[in-house]
């Protein structure tokens, strides 16, 4: 019975998948064309953008009711942003999660998004950030003028997908532009994406994937730290938080 239900699941999700994609895509790409001829460069780029994170918010909606996404917020203090937000990494569904959160932002990826058919495109064109291709210089320079034009950027800092519930090491890359902008940092606790899909597979099963957002870590509390101590601080309290997640607190 369960192998039925995961083929029904897969079968229903991808073939919706493509229809609401043929549908969206060109839809938002004609809106957001129409747009730019009464927007500058930096509004069109913004409308590039929420296309991206509503087209996003419909392909978690297309699983439902076999796969439920549920978003938390404990964040105790009004930061305002731009936000660096930090994020542990189980699943390649992960990078579409991040089209509930409310804000303008980019995703640093590494090589293969940039290989996908028309993701791919959509991404250079947002101004995604390849960490892998390009030099730390442009990086960074390139980071810093997205969080002074108010672009929130999304951090995977394990580098790899886990595929399970262990944590890899955090690379110092979102920890280096914290201190170089000042800007705040907020952590994001991810459970449950781990089997959706499994790691080295596109096969999906059902479950509930939750998504935590924790209080913002301001400059004031981060700018005597060093970049090794400020990414294992954080570290620990996505892996304290996960924690609570998995025993359903």
């Amino acid at each position: 019975m369960n192998y039925i239900k995961i083929y029904f699941l897969n079968l229903y999700s991808y073939i919706l998948f493509a229809i609401y994609s043929v549908v969206c895509i060109p839809a938002l790409v004609l809106f957001v064309a129409l747009m730019s001829l009464f927007t500058g460069r930096r509004g069109t780029l913004k409308l590039v953008r929420r296309s991206i994170g509503w087209w996003g918010r419909g392909i978690t909606l297309i699983p439902f009711p076999f796969i439920r996404i549920c978003c938390e917020d404990h964040s105790t203090t009004n930061v305002g942003g731009p936000y660096i937000f930090v994020c542990n990494h189980r699943s390649f569904s992960d990078g579409f999660l991040m089209a509930v959160l409310p804000v303008e932002g980019v995703q640093v990826v590494n090589i293969w998004p940039f290989r996908i058919p028309v993701i791919g495109f959509f991404a250079r064109k947002a101004g995604y950030l390849n960490i892998r291709m390009m030099p730390s210089e442009e990086f960074f320079g390139n980071a810093l003028e997205l969080l002074r034009e108010k672009v929130s950027i999304i951090f995977f800092p394990e580098g790899t997908r886990s595929g399970n519930r262990n944590i890899g090491n955090f690379h110092g890359s979102a920890f280096r532009l914290a201190l170089k902008s000042k800007a705040p940092v907020v952590p994001l606790c991810i459970s449950g994406s781990e089997n959706i899909p499994p790691k080295g597979s596109l096969l999906l099963r059902p479950g509930t994937i939750r998504i935590r957002r924790l209080p913002a870590i301001t400059w004031n509390e981060y700018k005597e730290m060093s970049v090794f101590t400020f990414k294992n601080r954080i570290r620990e309290m996505i892996g304290r938080e996960l924690a609570l997640m998995e025993r359903g607190v």
